[in-house]
């Protein structure tokens, strides 16, 4: 009888795929058909969805698979009975070193070595939807470096050279083939598991039904104009500037808005169909499939990524008194952040490469197309990657280095140095809640004493933990490679949120960024944490829960820090006497438990509908004049318009005013300037809000708006003369007719040309 070797294995032609109801098919086809729905309803056309789909799926999603397939070793099998590239490697080294070490429920540690990167973690087989989410992300980031390039020199078509190229090489090219049918021995994800994930997808596309996709253009999020404005700008220019203030230079991560010019130029379909309805969606379900199979993978089940998708979307920190709120970021910025969503799913990938140890020219791709995709992703990834490299003595000490360079070239390059306002300010996040706690404002908040900061910055850590104290459940495994990555980027996510301030609190989007780490390692400390009785870990959950509630209904006598901070430290001692027994698992239910009830209503909210009408926030003739400007001149025709404050009414200007420059895809001399580089870098934190910085450019603006408040010849031909302007866009105004051409006009708007 002969043994086989320790590391050999049998090669078994991939079955079939199921297609009943235990197929993972199944699910995401119900879904796919949902959201189709959804949108013939919203009002999407049939020929939009058809075309978006097509280019999505065959001109992103289909090459980018192919290319992640042979840059990351998992194309199907090399002649008869071989195995498919690199799978032999998932093993090499590590795994053949595995059999001596002791065996966890969530990976191996070998003579105190980690294998997690290329051994038990790596083992588990890859999948179609693993495949096809991380191809889409590596498409986009191959669509976005293509797109620049062919925009600056004024052939936007030529983004889909990259993908009929790979295309065709890996149909002609034997030894490119195999990559069409997918790794040998591919895994299926078990049914529930599918299920679940096309659940989180469903409520995801449920919640921006309700709250974006049937709501109408003018009653819409107040940035999405901002979003469609800059889609308009990089369809039109790169490199791009800020379309709303002539000249000014965008420092900002512009590569999604690159991504919907690119598919808006290939499918014909209009920019706020984009933005409004179609575009996000994709990026949103990638990265649900991506954060459960780097879960899986670490977690070494099918149960522990589902659980990570669970916490990172639904698990938030306990909310004791209403209004008062020690924030866990939550994921819900799908469409409202753009740029958020796209960062995500471009990063998972990244994640996921370094812990199965290869794919190094990928994850440059990917690492690339993070440099303008958003700000916050290159410093985590580059926090965490020291934390290994100092100790385990420089593993991963290359990717830090790519990371650098990045990093480097998106502050000085995409960025121009700007800061958009974020700054150095400790206690920031806490100092916006003692505004609230206290009932102070602006400058007054600016002195705020320094210990009540410091509590609730102390409350506010324990609400993380409430959510990621399974993390504490890590033990030893804290020390592998993989989750030493996972954890130095959630703590520099944390980090950032306490040491940073911004005018309009964006440094909680690295909180927000590492929601799916943190989560990931926290399931991973449970699984590896000793069990106690499963009922125990069930009874504390429930006593966290009444534990909760009932602090909720307490009222504390004192001043208003005692009245904040007492019900979340009679939680915090319950946690620590049961600390104390040594039950790690029961002290993670009890705290998840706390953070039960507020996330329920968190979850509910988000699918509730909205009581009263909607706030209309633009005319409903807008749009038509708008495109009927951008259809009668040229991108490189400027607007001027006296429209840039959300509210005419009130006192002060709310300057977030930009569907001018989005419905018209032109540039504007002015229109609202909350977002500019000029305007964030004069907010002086906590002493002036930046809504009530003035336009940079007094001189500018002053002129801008003479030419509509007093109309004469003078006036309008100083605009054309010394700022180029061509148009005028406004309201009703029939004094502008004796001094510039009227154009078009319906009942809320009126376009004038300057003679």
């Amino acid at each position: 009888m002969t043994l086989a070797p320790p590391d050999s294995r049998v090669i078994r032609p991939p079955a079939a795929p199921r297609v009943g109801i235990g197929s993972g098919w199944l699910p995401a086809g119900v879904v796919f058909l949902g959201a189709i729905v959804v949108f013939l309803w919203c009002g999407v056309s049939a020929r939009d969805l058809a075309v978006f789909a097509a280019y999505v799926g065959g001109g992103v999603a289909l090459p980018g698979t192919l290319l992640w397939r042979a840059l990351t070793g998992s194309g199907g099998p090399k002649g008869r009975g071989g195995r498919s590239q690199g799978e032999g490697r998932s093993t090499a080294g590590a795994g053949a070193r595995a059999g001596a070490g002791a065996t966890t429920g969530a990976g191996t540690i070998a003579g105190g070595r980690s294998i997690a990167g290329g051994g038990a973690a790596a083992r588990g087989g890859r999948f179609l939807g693993e495949d096809v989410a991380a191809g889409l992300a590596l498409g986009y980031a191959v669509e976005v470096l293509a797109y620049i390039p062919a925009r600056a020199v004024g052939m936007p078509l030529l983004v889909l050279v990259p993908p009929v190229v790979v295309l065709v090489t890996f149909a002609i090219v034997p030894g490119l083939r195999r990559h069409w049918r997918g790794a040998a021995g591919k895994e299926r994800m078990p049914a529930w598991s599918a299920w679940a994930l096309a659940g989180v997808v469903a409520y995801l596309i449920g919640w921006s039904t309700m709250f974006l996709y049937r709501l109408p253009v003018t009653t819409a999020y107040v940035d999405m104009p901002y979003h469609l404005a800059l889609v308009g700008e990089v369809r039109n220019h790169v490199p791009p500037t800020l379309p709303s203030v002539l000249g000014e230079r965008l420092s900002y991560h512009w590569f999604v808005y690159a991504e919907m010019a690119a598919t808006s130029w290939v499918t014909g379909i209009e920019p706020v169909t984009l933005v409004y309805r179609l575009a996000t969606l994709p990026m949103t379900a990638a990265t649900v499939v991506l954060v459960a199979v780097l879960g899986r993978r670490l977690g070494g089940r099918w149960g522990a990524g589902v659980a990570a998708v669970g916490v990172t979307y639904f698990l938030f920190g306990p909310v004791l008194e209403e209004g008062v709120v020690f924030t866990t970021r939550s994921m819900f910025t799908a469409w409202a952040s753009p740029t958020q969503t796209f960062g995500a799913l471009l990063f998972v990938p990244v994640v996921l490469l370094l812990v199965r140890g290869r794919g190094r020219v990928a994850m440059v791709l990917l690492l690339v197309a993070l440099t303008g995709a958003k700000a916050t992703y290159l410093p985590l990834l580059l926090a965490g990657l020291l934390l290994v490299a100092v100790l385990r003595r420089g593993r991963w000490l290359w990717a830090a280095g790519v990371t650098l360079g990045c990093l480097l070239f998106a502050q000085f390059v995409v960025f121009g140095q700007g800061a958009q306002g974020t700054a150095v300010s400790p206690f920031a996040t806490m100092r916006a809640l003692w505004g609230t706690v206290a009932e102070i404002d602006r400058p007054e908040l600016a002195g705020a004493p320094v210990v009540p900061l410091v509590v609730l910055t102390a409350v506010h850590l324990f609400c993380l933990a409430c959510v990621w104290g399974g993390v504490a459940g890590l033990g030893w495994r804290a020390l592998e490679p993989p989750m030493l990555l996972l954890l130095g980027i959630g703590a520099a996510g944390i980090g950032a949120a306490v040491m940073l301030g911004h005018p309009s609190d964006s440094q909680l989007y690295f909180l927000e960024a590492v929601r799916p780490y943190l989560s990931i390692a926290a399931v991973c400390g449970v699984l590896a944490a000793r069990r106690p009785p499963w009922t125990l870990v069930g009874g504390m959950a429930v006593l966290g829960i009444g534990a909760a509630l009932a602090a909720e209904g307490l009222e504390f006598s004192g001043g208003a820090l005692v009245r904040v901070v007492a019900p979340y430290l009679m939680l915090g001692v319950a946690a620590l006497l049961v600390w104390r027994r040594g039950l790690v698992a029961a002290v993670v239910a009890l705290l998840g438990g706390y953070a039960v009830p507020s996330s329920v209503r968190e979850v509910v909210a988000h699918v509730t509908p909205e009581k009263g009408e909607r706030e209309r926030l633009i005319p409903d003739g807008a749009l038509e004049a708008g495109r009927w400007l951008r259809d009668h001149s040229s991108p490189a025709d400027v607007v001027a318009t006296d429209l840039h404050c959300r509210y005419a009414w009130r006192v002060r200007c709310d300057s977030r005013h930009y569907w001018v420059a989005g419905f018209t895809e032109r540039r504007v001399l002015v229109e609202g300037w909350a977002y500019a580089e000029s305007t964030l870098s004069r907010a002086e934190l906590f002493v002036t809000s930046y809504l009530k910085v003035p336009f940079a450019d007094p001189v500018r603006l002053a002129a801008n708006d003479a030419a509509f408040q007093y109309p004469s010849a003078e006036n309008v031909r100083h605009l054309a003369q010394k700022y180029g302007v061509k148009w005028l866009f406004t309201g009703i105004n029939p004094e502008l007719g004796k001094f510039a051409t009227l154009r078009f006009r319906n009942a809320t708007s009126a376009v004038y040309q300057i003679r």
